[in-house]
């Protein structure tokens, strides 16, 4: 395709047109201020393209979602979470090989060191999860300096490694903390996602019995969750990456993110929305009203997506799952009949066909979260748990010594004109007159 032109004062400017595997298409301004004397104005960055990835591809009009090449529906269907991780930090599904070599990595790797351990003697009981995830992570750079910079890929191997097992641990850690229940430590026999719940739920007289429909719907989550392009957090990894941040500074960064309300809090709104329906303040009905009346700011959590104008094809996987959970740990809910209620009526009112609200990740997941015993306050950070390989896989693709370049957006300002300074005994008539 040919440049683009653009006209500014009557003059005329080319820029290059950057076309994707998929046929996506971008102006490449990265010379537009230098040129014309002007800058572009994208508030959330919605029309911004801030690098190019060979990592996932999202198309929110059509529902596609694909891990380097593979849709979503497929590896939901044959994968786990550790091949998925694999996937997305090196490009290829791995050989047995790899399988093996990175999985003896995880289990190598699973325990913290006992210095790091009594960091979670200085948080309060009820702090959040999330602080004490971020917190802790970043204070992994102390015990594995390193491979805070990690560059041949033996050492990002370790790096990812350390980083994919012990956020596991210091989840189920943090959760024992808020509990006041003894420190379950990890079994080199079990699995990823066993390993996990084991230690969260497990008591030293009590052992926990992961039942395998339980840990494979906790993984299916984690993949459905492990990479989703250039939303909030990842950007927040990109761009603290491209400043010469360490990986664990960089992934710390990417969980403070993360604990955002409308970012990986969604799906703990969305419960709590549940539950004040069910509470019987109002119905659904009278919830629905709310959303499409424009002087309210009320928002249906669950519902809508910043990238996808048609049904997020992980709502569709976790919808199916919810059901299955539901049916085999024998779990009645009503959240989740309300929640198929809302949906019902959303999916068939023109006013939500319209503005193409469907639902989202965050509607189904909570409710699962939810059947298996997670509380709401750990929702956000089993989210962290499986975003992390795509938030790796970013950093590494980031910090490509051909591609690191500091982020540093630009600005349209809008306070005021020079004026001059104003001594401290002329400063009440001054602010008088204003």
């Amino acid at each position: 395709m040919k440049d683009i032109t653009l006209k500014i004062d009557n003059k005329e400017f080319k820029f290059p047109v950057v076309i994707g595997t998929e046929n996506e298409k971008g102006i490449d301004i990265s010379k537009l201020r230098a040129e014309t004397g002007y800058i572009t104005l994208d508030p959330g960055y919605a029309n911004t393209g801030s690098c190019e990835s060979s990592i996932t591809y999202t198309n929110g009009e059509k529902g596609i979602l694909r891990y380097r090449g593979i849709p979503i529906e497929e590896l939901a269907q044959h994968s786990d979470f550790i091949e998925v991780a694999n996937l997305l930090i090196w490009g290829t599904l791995p050989t047995k090989v790899m399988r093996k070599r990175f999985t003896d990595l995880l289990t190598n790797n699973a325990l913290l060191h006992e210095g790091l351990k009594h960091h979670f003697e200085g948080f309060p009981f009820d702090a959040h999860p999330m602080a004490m995830l971020s917190a802790m992570v970043n204070a992994l750079s102390c015990y594995h300096p390193v491979l805070a910079l990690p560059h041949s890929s033996r050492e990002i191997e370790k790096a990812a490694a350390i980083l994919i097992s012990k956020i596991r641990t210091i989840t189920a850690f943090s959760y024992k903390m808020s509990r006041g229940e003894p420190f379950i430590y990890p079994k080199p026999e079990f699995s990823y996602v066993e390993n996990l719940l084991y230690m969260m739920f497990s008591l030293p007289h009590e052992p926990y019995e992961v039942r395998p429909e339980v840990k494979r719907a906790v993984d299916l989550i984690l993949i459905l969750h492990a990479d989703h392009e250039q939303n909030c957090s990842t950007s927040t990894v990109r761009m603290v990456a491209s400043s010469g941040a360490n990986l664990f500074a960089s992934i710390s960064a990417g969980i403070a993110a993360l604990w955002g309300h409308l970012h990986g809090g969604a799906s703990q709104a969305a419960i709590e929305m549940l539950e004040e329906i069910h509470s019987g303040k109002m119905d659904v009905k009278q919830y629905i009203k709310m959303a499409k009346d424009k002087k309210n700011s009320f928002r249906l959590m669950g519902f809508g997506h910043r990238v996808y104008k048609n049904y997020d094809p992980r709502a569709r996987i976790l919808k199916k799952l919810s059901r299955n959970v539901f049916k085999v740990l024998k779990y009645k809910d009503h959240l989740l009949d309300i929640a198929l209620e809302l949906e019902e009526i959303a999916l068939n009112d023109p006013y939500f066909i319209e503005r193409k609200l469907y639902p989202n990740v965050d509607f189904y997941s909570g409710l699962i979260y939810r059947a298996i015993g997670v509380p709401k306050n750990m929702f956000p950070v089993f989210f962290a748990i499986g975003r992390l390989p795509g938030w790796i896989a970013h950093w590494k693709e980031a910090t490509d010594i051909n591609r690191l370049q500091i982020a540093r957006p630009r600005q349209i300002y809008t306070g005021p004109a020079k004026q001059s300074y104003v001594p401290m005994d002329k400063r009440s008539a001054a602010i008088s007159k204003n």
